[in-house]
């Protein structure tokens, strides 16, 4: 894929392409797109990529746009620079993935348009009000958690009386999704356990004090400080026999055993086409926001040989993709 990508990591100031002037299309045309985002893991680099190649695709290209690609590597000051920098009335529209960087351009309250991809709770985040009547100059996707269907999912696969959740308690969207998960169990009568891990240190102290508490399978958000001790969380339950539930591919893609999970390129996509429905005229407070549902369920087959299942064991409507 071939495009003027300005790319710019902010913690280690090392820039990994050059910005380029767009040339001008034969229209006259030219664009300036910011693409953001707090970390960097796999589902948000898909996002990402999704994003560009759709973009591509419906004619925006090298030849009229430039797209400036910045990452705060988790830093909440150069998150804040990177916000000032893009909000200077130079670009057309920003898209930022995930609900960090999302949150910090839309509280800018600039008037460059943001197209956010992949917030789990938007309106629980602050970034609009209603889905169906964007406000804040902002619209685009969210990555609603189905924490219900992954519940039954899971009863149905590896039936259990306590759950245990681990999240880090320092991003809404993981707290909204944990919040939800509380209430779902309730509902049906399951017990559940609660462990905060601050930083991804923590995970291996977090996940003993669940087991020790009674869980017999670890339910896991989209958290990024959890993500990042992923690989100790697994460990643990593969060596113990613990399924364990996350809100996304990536996760599981880190050896976790199972989700519902929305495609990160499809979404992306989709949040480039609110976009391009703007750019060719629409105003932003007319594109409603849109909330993207399940398109498969992945498995490790490393977490599923841990658990002693098979992938007939897999009792689901959508289709099984299972990760190596």
């Amino acid at each position: 894929m071939k495009k003027r990508i300005a790319a710019l990591c902010m913690v280690t100031a090392v820039s990994t392409a050059m910005i380029a002037q767009p040339v001008c299309a034969e229209d006259g045309e030219t664009y300036k797109i910011g693409i953001v985002m707090m970390v960097e893991n796999g589902a948000f680099t898909d996002m990402r990529d999704g994003i560009l190649e759709e973009m591509e695709a419906q004619g925006y290209t090298e030849d009229n746009t430039e797209f400036d690609y910045q990452c705060a590597a988790g830093d909440s000051a150069a998150l804040s620079s990177i916000v000032a920098n893009m909000t200077d009335g130079t670009y057309d529209l920003i898209f930022t993935i995930a609900t960090p960087s999302t949150q910090a351009f839309v509280n800018a309250e600039s008037d460059t348009p943001v197209f956010f991809c992949a917030v789990s709770d938007p309106v629980a985040a602050g970034v609009i009000t209603e889905l169906e009547t964007p406000d804040k100059n902002a619209t685009g996707t969210s990555n609603a958690i189905p924490v219900s269907d992954i519940i039954d999912m899971a009863q149905t696969i590896t039936p259990v009386e306590t759950y245990g959740l681990i999240y880090s308690g320092n991003e809404d969207n993981a707290i909204s999704t944990i919040e939800q998960c509380k209430a779902y169990l309730d509902e049906i009568g399951i017990s559940y356990v609660e462990a905060i891990s601050s930083t991804s240190a923590d995970v291996e102290t977090a996940v003993n004090a669940l087991l020790s508490n009674g869980a017999e399978a670890i339910f896991v958000p989209n958290d990024s400080t959890v993500q990042d001790g992923v690989d100790t969380l697994v460990e643990i339950c593969n060596e113990n026999q613990i399924p364990t539930y996350a809100s996304s591919a990536t996760t599981v893609a880190s050896g976790c055993f199972a989700t519902l999970a929305i495609d990160d390129m499809g979404i992306g996509a989709k949040t480039a086409d609110m976009a391009i429905e703007y750019l060719n005229g629409t105003a932003i407070e007319d594109i409603p926001a849109q909330v993207i549902g399940i398109d498969y369920c992945s498995v490790s087959q490393s977490a599923m040989d841990a658990l002693g299942l098979s992938e007939d064991s897999i009792v689901t409507d959508y289709e099984i993709n299972v990760l190596e």
